[in-house]
């Protein structure tokens, strides 16, 4: 079959090209915004890309079109694909038809950590001797890739919150058919389709509910919105519920945890008797809770403990988490995907655990749609405690971000905010305008981390090529 992808460039929807192309279809897509590192697989994989969405695109002849969940009403492509009645499905409904019925399915999700515990469990599975299939939200580095097709029946895939498409507004992830299910936790994100806490919470019992009677459920119970939905489900789940955490409220809990610039030591104890010791070369407390599911995963798929710690030495993480782009004159830049506040405080905390003494300079950029609204403002203030030294982006693309809430984020009274504190915050419209400013001022031992999930203007390769002068 011939599928052509509205939207390709999105992380989902190019790593489900890859997939069909694995399987042997042909592909096509289009989109508007390129960026690596999903335009360079796709480069790679010899997809070709149609830049922008134009109503003639439709005339390339296709089988399937598949939409992806930025696409709305108003956009001329899809607008055309509707006025010639052509077939056209989901990214999360092709991915269940083609890849994941008939097979045992793995899927985490959770508002923080879904991409490094996806990729976690991924090469925990792979080590383990499963030779499974995956899709993850981004480039997963033992693979060199976001996605792998196999013929094995085990599955493994991200499970996002966010909805399906224009045509769908559920979230993605009730499509996977989870055999096993991970909710790492819960909090308030994606403020354009979701009214407040509570729906979210509700999505996330709906997952829940869906984990048949020979499965697994496994929840974070450190985050206090699980153990609320999990509490509100009592009586109501038809399979066996685990709880992980580094509170004595959980089954499976890490304790011990020795943190050094090398990684991770803790120790696994399973109802409250020691099970296990593990290291891995990950740092942060998140971290240890995104292990912590895995191990349990991995347990419940028959997986020993001596793989799991070989799949520890061996993982290389995910591109754009915690990311090493480069050291330059003892500069250290490293690139992560951390836009909601949560994730901005537990990067930083974590970067500041792996250097204790180093100025860690902390650059934002507003660019999810949440993280452009004010919804978070007070939160923001709050997330770069751990940074010496603040520098927050313009909103992006602010036009854009008034369709989905009435009311900005205000960067200059956020960086005013975070100043009154006594920490030194600056607001710079751009990229090229950040690296200027820190051109001539960064020095040996600064430790940059870069925060967006988008291209921000290719703002590392930039910092890196003004320490080369």
């Amino acid at each position: 079959m011939h599928y052509h992808l509205i939207g390709i460039c999105g992380t989902a929807m190019a790593s489900l090209a890859g997939m069909l192309q694995a399987r042997g279809h042909a592909v096509t897509g289009s989109d508007q915004n390129v960026y690596p590192p999903m335009s360079t697989q796709l480069e790679a994989l010899d997809i070709e890309i149609m830049s922008g969405y134009k109503a003639e695109n439709t005339d390339l002849p296709r089988d399937i079109t598949v939409i992806g969940n930025t696409i709305m009403r108003g956009n001329p492509e899809l607008e055309e694909v509707l006025n010639r009645k052509l077939a056209y499905r989901s990214q999360a409904e092709t991915v269940r038809e083609e890849f994941i019925r008939g097979r045992r399915s793995l899927v985490i999700a959770g508002t923080h950590g879904k991409t490094t515990t996806t990729s976690l469990a991924t090469w925990m599975c792979e080590v383990g001797g499963l030779d499974p299939t995956f899709l993850v939200g981004g480039v997963v580095q033992n693979f060199g890739a976001s996605f792998r097709v196999t013929e094995s029946e085990y599955f493994v895939i991200e499970g996002d919150e966010y909805d399906t498409a224009f045509f769908d507004k559920k979230p993605k992830f009730m499509s996977y058919l989870p055999e096993i299910a991970i909710v790492n936790n819960i909090e308030f994100d994606h403020a354009d389709i979701y009214k407040d806490l509570d729906a979210i919470k509700w999505q996330f019992s709906r997952l829940m509910n869906l984990v048949p009677g020979n499965g697994r459920l496994i929840c974070g119970v450190d985050s206090p919105e699980v153990v609320n939905v999990l509490e509100s489900m009592n009586g109501k789940l038809f399979t066996t519920v685990e709880t992980f955490g580094l509170s004595d409220a959980a089954k499976w809990q890490a304790r011990d945890i020795k943190f050094s610039q090398a990684g991770t030591q803790f120790s696994v104890y399973r109802s409250r008797e020691p099970w296990a010791v593990f290291t891995t070369g990950m740092i942060g407390e998140f971290n240890i809770r995104n292990c912590l599911s895995v191990i349990i995963a991995a347990d419940a798929w028959g997986i020993s403990k001596e793989k799991m710690q070989e799949a520890f030495d061996t993982f290389k993480s995910v591109k754009r988490r915690m990311e090493v782009r480069g050291v330059k004159g003892g500069v250290t830049v490293i690139d992560d995907f951390a836009h909601h506040p949560t994730a901005v405080d537990e990067t930083l905390k974590a970067l500041r655990q792996r250097y204790p003494s180093n100025r860690l300079i902390a650059i934002f950029e507003p660019r999810s749609r949440s993280s452009r609204l004010s919804i978070f403002e007070e939160q923001y203030k709050r997330a770069f405690t751990h940074a010496d030294q603040v520098i927050i982006a313009g909103v992006f693309n602010p036009e854009d971000a008034k369709n989905y809430g009435d009311t900005l984020l205000d960067v200059e009274k956020l960086v005013s905010d975070i100043g009154s504190t006594g920490k030194v915050a600056l607001t710079f419209p751009d990229a090229d305008a950040i690296v200027s400013s820190l051109s001539g001022e960064m020095r040996d031992g600064d430790v940059i981390a870069v925060m967006s999930n988008g291209g921000f203007g290719g703002i590392h390769d930039k910092l890196l090529a003004t320490l080369e002068i």
